[in-house]
C-alpha cells in the first residue's frame, strides 16, 4: 500500500547557505568526507508513515547540509518501502542534486524468504544491491555496507561481492556494519587485496552501548577506515524524552521491538538524569551531548540520526557546534557512564 501524498509540497529549492550549516570529515584515509550529522531513514519512511512528512524531513536535513542518506534493503515497514519511498522522493525534490547527496544502502539481514534472502552470500548480497537500486530510481550508490557478519559464509565471499558491485559501477564504495574488530581487520585486508578499499565501518555506538572502545576503533584508526555510528540516542534514552520516566506516546511505550521499558529502570534513570545535568551545564540538550561525546574522537567521521519531525534535525545539528570537552566534564561522564 502506498502512503498517502495528499498534501501537495511547493517545488523544492535548495538552501543556498545549506554547507555553511554543517561540519564535514574525511572518511578514514579517503577523499570522501561526510557530513558530521547523517540522516537514517530506519524509522518513519515506511509505507505506515506519512509520506509529506518524510519529504519535509529530507528538504530539511538537505538544507542543514546533511547530504548523507543512510538506508537498508530491510527499511520500512514493510521491506523495501523506505527505499522505494526514498526514490519517489528523490524524482519530486532532489533530481537535480543528486550528484550533491551521498546515498547508502545495505544487506545483510532477512529481506525475502528462503535461503538467498539473508546474510552474506554473493548471490544475496549483489541482487540485493539489484533491489534496492530499482526501488530507488538510481544507477549507483554511494556506498554498499555488508549488513552484518554471517558466520557461515567466508568472509572472502561477501567481501568479494563488495568489491563485484564497485567494478560493476553499482557502488562507488563498500562498508561494513556490527562486525567486531578481529573481523574487520580481516575484511580491511581481503578488501585492499582486491584493490577495493574498505570505506567505512557502521556500528552501534553510544554513551550507554561502548562496545566498539573494546579494540574496533583502534583497528579503525590504525587502518584509515572510516566510520559512522548509529543509535547514538540508544532509542530516544540519551534525550530528554524519559527524565520523568516512559511517556505513553513514546516508541517504548507503543512499540517494543526497539526499546523495552524494562532498559528504563531506575538505575538508567539515575544515570540519565545526571548526564542532563552536565549537558545543561554546557549549554547543550542531552540529545547534543550525546552526540557531541562521539563526535570528539577525530576517528568518528559522522553520527547517524534518525528523527520523527524536521524540528529534531536542526537540535541534532546544533550538536556540532560545540564538540569540545573539559578533562572534568569527560571525568564527570565517565564517572557515570563507568570505565
Amino acid at each position: 500500500m502506498h502512503i498517502n501524498d495528499h498534501n501537495p509540497l511547493p517545488p523544492y529549492q535548495a538552501a543556498s547557505d545549506r554547507y555553511d550549516q554543517m561540519k564535514y570529515r574525511y572518511c578514514g584515509n579517503s577523499g570522501l568526507q561526510l557530513p558530521e550529522i547523517s540522516l537514517g531513514l530506519w524509522h518513519n519512511f515506511g509505507h505506515n508513515a506519512d509520506f509529506t512528512l518524510g519529504r519535509k524531513i529530507l528538504r530539511r536535513a538537505f538544507d542543514l547540509g546533511i547530504c548523507h542518506f543512510d538506508l537498508a534493503n530491510n527499511y520500512g515497514p514493510p521491506f523495501g518501502s523506505a527505499e522505494e519511498n526514498f526514490g519517489r522522493i528523490l524524482q519530486k525534490d532532489f533530481k537535480t542534486y543528486r550528484d550533491e547527496l551521498l546515498i547508502s544502502s545495505k544487506a545483510g539481514w532477512d529481506m525475502w524468504p528462503g535461503p538467498y534472502g539473508n546474510f552474506g552470500s554473493r548471490k544475496y548480497i549483489i541482487a540485493s544491491c539489484d533491489q534496492s537500486l530499482k526501488r530507488m530510481g538510481l544507477d549507483y550508490v554511494d556506498v554498499f555496507y555488508h549488513h552484518r557478519p554471517d558466520p557461515n559464509t567466508p568472509i572472502e565471499e561477501s567481501m568479494g561481492a563488495l568489491d563485484q558491485l564497485v567494478r560493476q559501477g553499482k557502488a562507488l564504495y563498500v562498508g561494513i556494519s556490527q562486525y567486531n574488530a578481529e573481523d574487520t581487520a580481516k575484511a580491511y585486508q581481503i578488501l585492499k587485496e582486491m584493490g577495493t578499499p574498505l570505506l567505512i565501518h557502521q556500528p552501534r555506538y553510544s554513551m550507554l552501548d561502548r562496545w566498539v572502545e573494546d579494540g574496533l576503533l583502534d583497528v579503525l584508526g590504525d587502518k584509515g577506515i572510516g566510520s559512522i555510528a548509529f543509535s547514538p540516542l540508544e532509542q530516544g534514552m540519551l534525550t530528554n524524552k524519559y527524565l520523568g520516566g516512559i511517556p505513553e506516546d513514546s516508541r517504548a511505550a507503543k512499540d517494543g521491538r526497539y526499546l523495552k521499558p524494562e532498559q528504563i529502570n531506575e538505575d538508567k534513570l539515575a544515570m540519565i538524569k545526571a548526564l542532563n545535568d552536565i549537558a545543561i551545564k554546557r549549554g547543550q540538550t542531552l540529545a547534543q551531548m550525546a552526540i557531541a561525546w562521539l563526535l570528539k574522537d577525530p576517528r568518528i567521521t559522522s553520527v547517524l540520526v534518525g528523527v520523527s519531525k524536521p524540528e529534531q534535525l536542526d537540535d541534532n545539528v546544533n550538536a556540532v557546534k560545540n564538540t569540545q570537552f573539559s578533562s572534568e566534564e569527560l571525568k564527570a561522564i565517565q564517572s557515570i557512564i563507568g570505565a
